[in-house]
Parts: C-alpha cells; sequence; structure tokens
C-alpha cells in the first residue's frame, strides 16, 4: 500500500468519550493518537506533546478547543494541531475524524 493511501478505522462508539474528555487509541502502524470531544464534535492528533514526552490523553487538560500540556503548560488547539502558549512551537499531527454508524472513525 502506498504512502498516499488512506485507511478508515472505526475507534469507538460515539457515546463512549463524553464532551470535554480526551482518550488514547492505537493504531494498527503502532502510532497513539488522542482523541477529544469538543462539544460533541471530535478531533484527533499525536498523542506525544511535540515539546516534550508528555502523553497528552493522560496528561493533558482539554479546555474548549485547546490541550493544555501537563509538563510545561504548553498548548495545542486541538481542531488544527497549532500551538497555542508557550513553550509549544511545533504543530501536532491532526487526524480526520467522522461518526459514521455511531462510532468515531479515523482516517490515516
Amino acid at each position: 500500500m502506498s504512502e498516499d493511501t488512506k485507511r478508515i478505522l472505526a475507534l469507538f462508539p460515539a457515546e463512549d468519550l463524553p464532551e470535554g474528555e480526551i482518550r488514547a487509541e492505537t493504531l494498527p502502524n503502532g502510532d497513539v493518537i488522542a482523541v477529544y470531544n469538543v462539544d460533541g464534535n471530535f478531533f484527533a492528533t499525536q498523542d506525544q506533546c511535540s515539546h516534550g514526552e508528555a502523553s497528552l490523553s493522560e496528561e493533558g487538560e482539554l479546555c474548549g478547543k485547546f490541550v493544555e500540556c501537563s509538563w510545561h503548560f504548553g498548548t495545542f488547539d486541538v481542531t488544527t494541531g497549532e500551538p497555542g502558549l508557550m513553550p509549544c512551537e511545533i504543530p501536532l499531527k491532526t487526524y480526520a475524524v467522522f461518526v459514521a454508524d455511531g462510532k468515531v472513525s479515523i482516517e490515516y
């Protein structure tokens, strides 16, 4: 399969991730992602903070559309992956997320 070919993966029932919460998921290729519920909309980024090695799903806090890394209190916009507050400067990798048949699914 070429690098340009995208795969779809159903992750979990949408009701399993309440609004304002984060959960980790592991993709078949071993990458760990963080999935966020922001006001009933789902977003996904790489789980590891791009500034340090903190897990955003385990150690981060979701405040609106921003996740705050507990290590140095930098933030990222989970809807775009863009850094917010310093010391975060490198954007997070993002993934297309959608709900199909009641399940949160991702394109990777």
